[in-house]
């Protein structure tokens, strides 16, 4: 990328990406951090970045302009509907 080419943005509509990082373990580190994933139903990418929320707030320094985190499971297939203003309803 050379110092004149503009920097890549995302459209508006599209939720801003999540970082990507590499991060090496020690094997038996992982296999225990994998276990502990399993046994709360995560994935060992969702559990690393849940001890790492947890370890930020109790630090007091989680940003209050982090998103929070996604909610277990399966996300929905659609975004839910926005309840609608009834007529005669007061608001």
């Amino acid at each position: 990328m050379t110092d004149q080419t503009p920097p890549r943005r995302t459209p508006a509509s599209r939720p801003q990406q999540r970082k990507q990082m590499l991060l090496r373990l020690d094997p038996a580190v992982h296999d225990a951090l994998a276990r502990w994933a399993s046994d709360e139903l995560r994935s060992a990418n969702a559990q690393i970045e849940f001890l790492l929320r947890r370890a930020l707030k109790e630090a007091g320094r989680l940003p209050g302009s982090a998103a929070p985190i996604a909610r277990r499971g399966r996300p929905p297939k659609r975004p839910p509907a926005e309840p609608e203003a009834r007529p005669g309803a007061d608001a």
